[in-house]
């Protein structure tokens, strides 16, 4: 048996025991030494309806057992693993959309993250899973997917040497979203956000400036950028209004990268199409998720030190503290990434 955390509701996270998975001959059963508990895992409105689940997708660890039919893997490999993999042979796929797979839908990690063993199916094995380098902790792994993510984010939305982002939110998402900003050369990082020890992280992790936003958003850009709007506007929050306003800080020609997901019931928010649009050639994309590559890449980032994440951990907790961990995540109070060490 193992320990698992098992998530009912944001303040009802309960340690139970669960059996070790067994696994199949072309699968691998990975021991979770560090697992990040993700904004996503504590969205009610997407969980709850589905509880009692084991959640956590954000994982570092070693192999600790390997089907008899896999090649290239021992136990003792320290690795980390993409919960959700691509088929790589459907259209979505075949047209560089591998977060629309249905296959990527359909995969996880069994049960969780949450728990002290995890196994990881044969088409994990296949193309999800990442061994570390010598010089990555399994806490540093726990970056790897929602690093990846970003990655994938700013690939769609390319952030250019000569140019100003301006990030709306800054969360862990958020955060990370100004880190890789800065290693890919922007010329300025501006954040926003409601609270203020978030604004000391951004303005510690590389926002020139960072401020509480007010009634006129686009305003405060300008006062901040020398005049001018941003030419990429990243929002890490699902407010409607905060789309709005962010709709408005983009430069003519400008991107708005729609990052977090919005409330079941939320609706794109009224804005008059012509001055937001049509004569502004105004770019508005989102992005999902992440695939193999994009974790490939956020792997090397971390491990070549061009993004740092150690300073992004602000609590260390047990399994068995999970639910404190999770209350912690949900109140956005004074804290950015939280990681659990099931061996606790």
């Amino acid at each position: 048996m193992m320990r698992a955390a098992v998530y009912y509701t944001n303040h009802d996270v309960r340690l139970e025991d669960r059996p070790v998975p067994d696994i199949g001959p072309d699968e691998l059963l990975m021991r979770i030494d560090a697992s990040g508990i993700c904004g996503s895992d504590v969205m009610e409105w997407y969980r709850r309806g589905r509880a009692p689940l084991v959640l956590g997708h954000e994982v570092g660890g070693v192999v600790a057992s390997v089907g008899v039919s896999v090649r290239g893997y021992r136990p003792g490999d320290r690795i980390t693993a993409a919960h959700h993999v691509p088929c790589n042979a459907c259209r979505h796929c075949l047209r560089g959309h591998h977060t629309m797979c249905a296959t990527l839908h359909a995969t996880n990690f069994d049960p969780g993250g949450f728990v002290e063993y995890a196994r990881l199916s044969a088409i994990h094995v296949d193309r999800g899973v990442f061994r570390l380098p010598d010089d990555v902790s399994a806490e540093q792994a726990v970056f790897v997917e929602p690093l990846a993510c970003v990655v994938r984010a700013q690939r769609i939305a390319p952030v250019r040497r000569d140019e100003t982002v301006f990030v709306v939110g800054s969360g862990i998402i958020g955060l990370l979203h100004i880190k890789a900003a800065r290693a890919a050369g922007a010329a300025r990082v501006l954040a926003t956000d409601l609270s203020d020890y978030r604004l000391a992280a951004a303005a510690r992790f590389g926002a020139e400036t960072a401020f509480r936003p007010g009634a006129d958003l686009a305003a405060q850009v300008r006062e901040a950028n020398g005049g001018r709007l941003a030419d990429l506007v990243i929002v890490c929050t699902g407010a409607v209004t905060a789309i709005a306003q962010a709709l408005r800080c983009a430069e003519p020609g400008g991107t708005v990268m729609l990052f977090a997901p919005a409330g079941p019931d939320a609706a794109f928010p009224p804005v008059p199409f012509n001055q937001t649009f049509f004569r502004t050639d105004l770019t508005v994309t989102t992005s999902y998720g992440a695939a193999p590559a994009d974790y490939a890449e956020a792997l090397d980032l971390i491990h070549r030190r061009r993004i740092q994440v150690d300073d992004m951990i602000t609590h260390r907790l047990g399994l068995s503290a999970a639910a404190a961990g999770f209350r912690l995540v949900a109140d956005a109070g004074d804290s950015i990434k939280i990681i659990l060490d099931p061996r606790r």
